[in-house]
């Protein structure tokens, strides 16, 4: 893992494997199993790890895909987060490669156990 400008540790990119499209740099929307979305641009995915990597990722909340106590839409927006594979239920990846630049702004603390660690 490599040190960022935060601190944090960022894993090195991973290449496309052969015949496959290289989706590095795509907007993606994920969706974890605690029904939480996330948006940012796919960083890496670690087949050995099962994690994926997003950078500059806004958490959208649960959006009403749950009863009960809804997880807003947060205001902040984290350098990186890794994903475990096994608590993502839905990821989309968007044709159109993430081009919008958004504000850093603090973000809130997380507590989905899909996210192994945000910075």
């Amino acid at each position: 893992m490599f040190p960022t400008s935060t601190g944090g540790p960022v894993m090195p990119p991973v290449p496309a494997a052969e015949g496959t499209p290289n989706l590095q740099g795509s907007l993606i929307s994920l969706i974890s199993k605690s029904e939480i979305r996330y948006e940012g641009t796919l960083y890496t995915i670690n087949p050995e790890e099962n994690t994926i990597a997003l950078h500059n990722v806004r958490v959208m909340g649960t959006e009403g895909r749950v009863r009960g106590n809804q997880i807003p839409a947060g205001d902040g927006q984290y350098e990186f987060i890794i994903f475990r594979g096994s608590d993502i239920k839905d990821l989309t990846v968007y044709d159109q490669p993430a081009s919008r630049a958004q504000p850093l702004l603090s973000p809130q603390p997380l507590t989905d156990p899909a996210v192994l660690t945000a910075w």
